[in-house]
């Protein structure tokens, strides 16, 4: 089995199905890897990813980088395009793959088998662009433990990470400051 079909089944059964985003995420993250010169078949202990999708590519980083959201070496930046940044934390080298959608409407009009076939065999020039970048990375958004907790004074809960601000002199969190994405029913 090639280094992609190893890859590719990794994902495949993360995600529990196959579509084109499992795919060219699996593409992506390889490509991502081999440019910071990290082995796929490997821990990564060194790299955070910044995801720009929460879409199933995203499943087959995680798959096969092991970074995630809980161990803070997955960063999720909501600009809805299929791409992600792959940084090296020992090194600070920093390249962003996305997929190329030059090329990609002709391989949208093909049935689903051949599709996935020619999305996972095209060369990688016409399927994906790949960019060195660099990346501030704040401290509080480097994995381990939080460099600071702070309880708001407004709802009571704790806030990690320093995600709080001060307000006339008290933490607040940020639901509380901006207003938050949900809305609490009275019993």
């Amino acid at each position: 089995m090639s280094d992609y079909d190893i890859l590719f089944e990794k994902a495949k059964k993360f995600h529990g199905h196959v579509c084109a985003g499992i795919v060219l995420g699996t593409r992506l993250t390889m490509a991502g890897l081999r440019e910071l010169g990290m082995n796929p078949h490997e821990p990564q202990r060194n790299l955070i990813v910044y995801m720009e999708i929460d879409r199933c590519g995203t499943d087959a980083v995680q798959a096969i980088t092991g970074c995630s959201l809980g161990h803070r070496s997955m960063k999720f930046r909501d600009y809805g395009r299929f791409a992600a940044t792959f940084v090296d934390l020992e090194t600070r080298k920093a390249v962003r793959v996305a997929v190329n959608e030059k090329n990609r409407a002709a391989h949208d009009q093909l049935p689903q088998a051949e599709m996935l076939k020619a999305l996972a065999t095209a060369p990688e020039d016409e399927i994906l662009k790949i960019e060195r970048v660099t990346v501030d990375i704040p401290d509080d958004d480097i994995p381990g433990f939080p460099k600071g907790k702070a309880v708001c004074s407004i709802c009571g809960e704790r806030v990690m990470d320093n995600r709080h601000s001060m307000v006339n002199g008290k933490p607040v969190c940020r639901a509380c400051r901006d207003g938050a994405y949900y809305t609490v029913l009275q019993p």
